[in-house]
């Protein structure tokens, strides 16, 4: 009996790892946008241009899928070269030693329709923090080859001195809150 039970539990789990889909972000048809108060008055935007990430499961249950997400901070732009090299350095993300940030989920929560809750791992240099998105889904298409394009929109707000970008720590001219907003489509390979 036991390796019968045995049997149907590991026959079970590989099937549910056979059944499930992997989704690359595409990076055309996907952004990594910011916005920092300046000055108390207004926003600076910036984005990450060189990035990668992945979904594993199905988009019939995302909340039994895993997501995965890195950031080249190197890719920073802002528009404005002398801010991105600022941005780039030690008062900021220290891109030498810290080359990338990641996120690796540990829950989905289904809200309300195709409203979600994406539950993670945020690192960003040395730190490693809790985090929460705000995620609407977009729906499922098919793609011109053929392949299941899954579309989000995600949202979050951090406090980067959580996070050791401490330049500016009373947040008079860079605000310590940093705004993020996520566009993406994922492709099934």
């Amino acid at each position: 009996m036991k390796r019968i039970t045995l049997f149907l539990i590991v026959f079970t789990a590989c099937f549910g790892l056979m059944a499930q889909s992997n989704y690359k972000v595409d990076p055309a048809h996907a952004s990594v946008n910011f916005k920092v108060k300046h000055n108390g008055i207004t926003f600076v935007q910036g984005r990450f241009e060189k990035f990668d990430g992945a979904i594993i499961g199905s988009p019939g249950s995302l909340e039994s899928a895993r997501v995965f997400f890195n950031v080249n901070v190197e890719s920073i732009h802002t528009s404005v070269q002398m801010r991105d090299d600022h941005l780039r350095s030690a008062d900021f993300f220290e891109v030498k030693r810290f080359p990338t940030m990641s996120f690796e989920s540990t829950g989905i929560e289904k809200v309300e329709n195709d409203k979600y809750k994406l539950h993670g791992k945020l690192q960003i240099k040395d730190v490693t923090k809790d985090v929460t998105f705000d995620v609407v889904y977009g729906g499922v298409v098919k793609g011109k080859d053929g392949s299941e394009v899954v579309g989000f929109i995600a949202k979050n707000k951090i406090n980067r001195l959580d996070y050791n970008i401490a330049y500016d720590p009373e947040g008079l001219g860079v605000g310590k809150d940093v705004f993020i907003t996520l566009f993406l489509e994922f492709k099934n390979n």
